[in-house]
């Protein structure tokens, strides 16, 4: 129980982040490699199907916190939860997604715990029983591999697509351990009173199409055609460093080692060169499409499919080509 691996499985509306279930895949090789076991904690105000699935996707034990004070997050009630379950566990490691909530909650919880924290994580492993835990460093130019000595329960947030989602399992067997932490709303600072979704927001991370531009595309006014083309797919749109520099279009549109790291079925890289960054984001998309003038750059290596010439040129016959196979 002491040298366990826990992951925490994030929510929304009821339904869990398929994220988190990545989590779980890395989990269960970490802990194996320590000789123990994956488990998953889950704080929420009614979450015995999330329980249910972290089963399917590899958790042997679930342990939940339900109670009404939980039902949307408040980062000061869902940390003192997962602070009780910790210390009173005492886990080897806690795994939380490197997302704007599961990095709330671990950097609380860190900092209440007194142990270290590893924020962003795109590798984990044991080594000689400790755990190795790699990020980026020095603005995605190199990673750095960080060992903690001494602290114990090891904390780390893992970025969201850096590692391979399980396989299911319906018929999987697992324990539910029901805790009850003790949390008044006197004790809180917080309360939600409406949520507003982001008119503007961009969630590459879970989109199954991505067209990205890069300094090939010469100007922030051919991002509209990339997101013309995104539009008509139903996809979104990325970008590289080296255009969000530029100042044509903003950062949450970043995939790289200092952006986001996205998986989707088809990645389209319009006049992205292909450094080893951006390459870090993105190259176990399932199928990539390169477009770029040079026919040496980088990118091809890693293309399945490549096309050289201009994507002003290109890209608007491939939107006339999608319109008329559509009917729009």
């Amino acid at each position: 129980m002491a040298n366990d691996v826990w992951v925490y499985i994030e929510h929304k509306d009821g339904n869990a982040s398929p994220m988190s279930f990545e989590i779980l895949g890395i989990g269960k090789t970490l802990a194996k490699d320590l000789g123990s076991n994956v488990c998953a904690f889950v704080i929420g105000d009614s979450v015995d199907g999330i329980a249910k699935d972290a089963i399917a996707y590899g958790a042997s034990k679930v342990y939940t916190v339900e109670d009404g004070v939980f039902k949307g997050f408040r980062a000061d009630a869902y940390v003192k939860a997962a602070q009780t379950l910790i210390e009173k566990y005492k886990p080897e490691i806690a795994l939380f997604r490197g997302t704007s909530q599961g990095s709330d909650m671990a950097a609380a919880a860190a900092a209440k715990l007194q142990t270290g924290l590893c924020a962003d994580t795109i590798g984990l492993v044991i080594d000689g029983g400790k755990l190795k835990m790699t990020r980026a460093a020095f603005g995605g130019n190199f990673t750095v591999t960080v060992v903690n000595e001494k602290a114990q329960t090891q904390i780390a947030t893992v970025r969201p697509k850096a590692f391979a989602m399980p396989e299911k399992d319906a018929a999987a067997q697992g324990e539910v351990v029901k805790e009850s932490v003790s949390v008044s709303e006197d004790s809180l600072h917080t309360k939600v009173v409406e949520f507003i979704p982001s008119a503007t927001s961009v969630n590459l991370v879970e989109a199954d199409i991505i067209i990205s531009g890069g300094r090939g595309v010469g100007k922030a006014e051919s991002f509209t055609m990339l997101k013309e083309l995104a539009d008509l797919l139903g996809g979104a749109v990325g970008a590289s460093r080296a255009a969000v520099d530029s100042d044509w279009i903003s950062y949450d549109h970043q995939v790289g080692q200092t952006g986001k790291t996205v998986k989707p079925k088809i990645y389209i890289a319009c006049g992205i060169s292909g450094a080893i960054q951006h390459l870090a984001g993105m190259r176990t998309s399932d199928c990539i499409v390169a477009i770029n003038k040079d026919a040496d750059a980088p990118i091809f290596k890693n293309a399945t499919i490549g096309v050289v010439g201009d994507i002003n040129v290109f890209v608007p016959k491939l939107i006339e080509k999608f319109k008329a196979k559509l009917n729009k």
